[in-house]
């Protein structure tokens, strides 16, 4: 049997010596319990079902990585438009340090993937199969519960993968020879096997040691962020009495029943610690022991380092205004780059050989290269001629016609005077209409001969 009460351990899951100490967390029923498997189970089902959610015609999210199109709620993202995507992320980034100084780490106990497939999905299979504590299983067990694994694991992979594929494409390749799609197929076997290590083997380890986010509290939490917090001022010093009796200790019994129930090994009695994941077992496994004793529940609970100080909890301070004022910022740079870009996209692209030659009527023709993308939903034909550029003509194909989200590279050659241009240069101006109706003017500067005078 394992044993998961730390001792004067560097880390919650090293034993002193060194090894590895396996932690097998018992299961504290209560309403937090109750209420993060109503959460994590939405999740679960939201993950699953997102992929297939259309919102305006397309994937409700989907980072497609044949196209690059990313779809976020019906918002369409193209790699082109960088600062769309900067505030995207910024949104993200601001809105996770929000969460953080109001709620602490919410997120690891309630909403991580890490937490919620563990603890809802194979710590219950491995309960299941071979008990709560650890007890020796026969080995049959032990193959079906790896073989119960590695078909989660593979589910979910799937499930992933169609986050940057698409389901249409996906299902193509579920049905067909993983021969006819080698990279997918790899891409889908080697997610189940890491998640496999992960919630196989490494499991609380990702959150104590790998996981950056935890290391990141004391910057992004503060003495009045909430936190599973152990109340010293009623428990101590701890006590054996019996149920009902007078207590002449402070209220804490030292069952250890809030380390045993702990995912990730930690006395919660010790304060605040980095492996805190805050989802709340600890609370319930305790609140359980004091109904049984007849005591008021709440020595270990949701509430803040001042709050167990003594001092009252504040939800306005400096990082809870300032905060919200960056997100509604960036939320607000979003909609506006959303709301206003443009259908099509336009880059002057680098020459590929001479810049210019010599007609024989002694003209110029220099060229030049645009790419344009298509950025709408319904394909597009784009019409090409010059606008304000006296002397200039233009030669080659004026009209082109773009799929949905497509590009198209365009060489475009320009037939000038000779004496037009200045310091080897001469800008021309090229209007490009759509069949949608737009219009835009781009500047393109061409390269020649020196002819003309400063």
């Amino acid at each position: 049997m394992t044993h998961n009460v730390p001792t004067e351990r560097v880390l919650s899951t090293l034993n002193q010596d060194g090894t590895r100490l396996y932690i097998r967390p018992k299961l504290a029923h209560g309403r937090f319990l109750t209420r993060r498997r109503v959460v994590g189970f939405l999740l679960i089902a939201l993950f699953v079902l997102l992929p297939r959610l259309r919102i305006a015609g397309h994937p409700a999210l989907l980072i497609d990585l044949v196209t690059r199109d990313i779809y976020v709620f019906g918002a369409l993202f193209r790699p082109s438009e960088g600062f769309a995507l900067a505030m995207l992320g910024m949104t993200i980034v601001i809105a996770v340090f929000l969460v953080t100084a109001l709620f602490g780490r919410v997120w690891c106990g309630w909403g991580c993937p890490q937490t919620v497939y563990l603890e809802l999905v194979f710590r219950p299979i491995e309960r299941f199969l071979e008990g709560s504590r650890g007890q020796r299983a026969s080995p049959w067990r032990k193959v079906v519960k790896w073989t119960l694994y590695a078909a989660v694991a593979f589910a979910l992979s799937n499930v992933f993968l169609a986050y940057f594929v698409g389901t249409d494409r996906l299902e193509k390749w579920v049905f067909h020879s993983p021969l006819e799609h080698p990279i997918g197929f790899s891409i889908v076997i080697g997610v189940a096997g890491l998640m496999l290590l992960d919630f196989g083997w490494f499991r609380e380890q990702m959150c104590t040691i790998a996981c950056p986010y935890g290391r990141l509290q004391s910057v992004l939490l503060d003495r009045q962020s909430l936190i599973v917090g152990y109340d010293a001022t009623r428990g101590e010093p701890r006590t054996k009495p019996k149920k009902k009796l007078p207590v002449a200790g402070g209220d804490c019994v030292d069952c250890s029943a809030c380390v045993s129930v702990c995912p990730t090994g930690i006395d919660i009695r010790e304060g605040l610690q980095m492996e805190c994941i805050g989802c709340a077992q600890c609370i319930d496994a305790c609140d359980g022991v004091m109904d049984k004793l007849g005591r008021k529940r709440g020595l270990i609970r949701y509430t803040s380092q001042d709050e167990l100080g003594g001092k009252p909890r504040k939800i306005l301070r400096v990082r809870t205004v300032v905060y919200p004022v960056l997100l509604a910022l960036a939320v607000g740079l979003l909609g506006f780059s959303v709301g206003t870009h443009d259908s099509t996209e336009v880059w002057i692209e680098r020459i590929q050989g001479p810049a210019f030659v010599e007609l024989p009527d002694g003209k110029i023709s220099s060229q030049a290269r645009i790419k344009l993308e298509n950025a709408s939903d319904v394909e597009r034909r784009y019409h090409l001629l010059l606008a304000e550029s006296p002397g200039a003509s233009l030669r080659g194909n004026f009209q082109w016609t773009i799929k949905a989200h497509k590009s198209q590279e365009i060489p475009i050659f320009i037939d000038v005077p000779r004496d037009s241009f200045v310091n080897g240069k001469r800008k021309v101006y090229l209007r490009i209409h759509d069949s949608g109706g737009a219009e835009r003017v781009v500047t393109l500067t061409l390269l020649g001969p020196d002819g003309g005078s400063k």
